[in-house]
């Protein structure tokens, strides 16, 4: 038998695991429909980077730069963590405000730490050629645990209750 818990996780340890993953899924609406795409991104302390190309997800991000990205790290159906992070999306170029500018050169630096070729001749997805900056406004994660009790756990037998030894009294 087993007991799950589930709890929230505190921001810091929600960071930690979007740090140690690079792909996960974005969700953004335009009217009364939401998409949700899976997606690699980067991080840089409050900021997430993504790479994408132009397409419908860019222009609806034109319209409404406000969207989703969750990434989970799971072991089994009651051992995982799952982090969320709400933020506005921009379009970064190196034509941009001063602002947005820094943050591309920032951006494709991050990106180029797990894809050392990104935006050179020898780039693996040369049609990738759109980078949004997300900026981390809330960031909620939650996990499941799971702990074996009774028999099984750790090799144990479940004494029943009332009982030295876990054997059956006479007239039980």
């Amino acid at each position: 038998m087993s007991a799950v818990t589930f709890r929230d996780l505190s921001r810091t340890e929600s960071l930690r695991i979007l740090r140690r993953n690079q792909v996960g899924r974005i969700a953004y609406a335009l009217h009364d429909q939401v998409d949700v795409q899976p997606i690699h991104y980067v991080t840089d302390g409050s900021w997430l980077y993504i790479r994408t190309s132009p397409g419908t997800k860019t222009a609806v991000l034109a319209r409404n730069r406000w969207l989703s990205l969750q990434t989970d790290e799971i072991e089994s159906p009651f051992s995982w963590r799952s982090v969320i992070v709400r933020g506005t999306a921009y379009v970064l170029s190196p034509d941009a405000t001063p602002d947005l500018a820094t943050r591309y050169a920032r951006a494709i630096g991050r990106i180029r730490r797990v894809i050392p070729d990104a935006f050179t001749e020898r780039d693996p997805v040369p049609f990738r050629s759109v980078v949004l900056g997300i900026h981390l406004e809330e960031v909620t994660g939650r996990a499941a645990s799971e702990r074996r009790t009774g028999r099984g756990a750790a090799g144990g037998r479940t004494r029943r209750p009332g009982t030295a030894s876990g054997r059956k009294r006479r007239g039980d």
